[in-house]
C-alpha cells in the first residue's frame, strides 16, 4: 500500500513512517500542507494521513482543495484537537477518518487499513495483476498460476513498487529512496539482492519471466509482448 503522511512534527513523523514501513507499505512524506495537497493532485496513493496544523496551508484547508479538485483518496485527519466540534469540521470537510493526538500506532494502522477496504474501487485498489501473477495489498498475498509465493517484507514492497510501475523503467535510484530510504549509492548491492531473491520465487519457478533488467537503469516488469 502506498501511503502520503503530511506532517509537520518530525518526531511524530519519524515514529509513523518507521511503524508503516515495518507493516510493508511505502510511505512519502511532507511537511507542509501546500506540498500535501501538491502531491495528491499530481500523483496516486491508496491513502492520505494528514496532520490538521501544519505550515504554509493548515490540512483542513488542503482537505478542501483536495476535495473541491474531485480527488477522492481517503483521507485520515490527524489533530491535537480532540473536542467533537473539531472533529466535526475535519469530517465535513471530507476527512474520512480523524483520529485524535496522542494515538498508538496499532490503531492508525486500523484506521488506514479500514478506510482501504471501504474504498468504491475496492478491487482495483488493493490487488495488483501483471500477467498471471496477482499480488494482493491487504491480505499481503502473492500468487502465481495458483501457487502461493511466501515473501518477506522487502521483497512484498520491492514487488508491490514493480507491478504499480508496470510497463515502465524503475530506476535503482527510486527503488532505495522508496524501499530503503537511502540515497542512491552507486556502490550498494542491496537492490541486486533483493532482486535476486525475488526473482527465484516469482520467475525461476515458472515458464515466463516477468522481471526484467534495463541495463545500467533498473528494472521493468512486463508479461509476454
Amino acid at each position: 500500500m502506498k501511503i502520503l503522511l503530511a506532517e509537520d512534527d518530525l518526531e511524530v513523523a519519524k515514529f509513523v513512517i518507521s511503524g508503516f514501513e515495518e507493516n510493508g507499505h511505502s510511505v512519502d512524506h511532507v511537511s507542509d500542507g501546500r506540498d500535501a495537497l501538491s502531491y495528491c493532485m499530481y500523483n496516486d496513493c491508496d491513502v492520505a494521513v494528514m496532520d490538521r496544523m501544519m505550515p504554509g496551508m493548515d490540512g483542513l484547508s488542503a482537505l478542501k482543495a483536495l476535495r473541491a479538485a474531485g480527488k477522492n483518496m481517503p483521507v485520515l485527519m490527524l489533530t491535537a484537537l480532540g473536542d467533537v466540534e473539531s472533529r466535526v469540521e475535519g469530517l465535513q470537510s471530507g476527512a474520512d477518518d480523524y483520529l485524535a493526538k496522542p494515538f498508538h500506532f496499532s490503531e492508525l494502522m486500523a484506521r488506514v487499513l479500514s478506510l482501504t477496504r471501504r474504498r468504491t474501487d475496492h478491487v482495483a485498489q488493493t490487488e495488483l495483476v501483471v500477467h498471471d501473477l496477482t499480488l494482493n495489498l491487504l491480505a499481503r498475498t502473492a500468487h502465481r498460476q495458483d501457487q502461493n509465493i511466501e515473501l518477506q517484507t522487502k521483497e512484498f514492497a520491492l514487488l508491490e513498487i514493480l507491478m504499480r510501475n508496470a510497463g515502465r523503467v524503475v530506476t535503482r535510484t527510486m527503488l532505495l529512496e522508496k524501499v530503503w530510504n537511502f540515497n542512491f549509492d552507486p556502490n550498494t548491492s542491496v537492490i541486486e539482492t533483493h532482486i535476486s531473491r525475488l526473482r527465484s520465487k516469482v520467475d525461476k519457478p515458472f515458464d515466463t519471466q516477468l522481471i526484467h533488467t534495463i541495463r545500467n537503469t533498473g528494472y521493468s516488469m512486463h508479461g509476454p509482448r
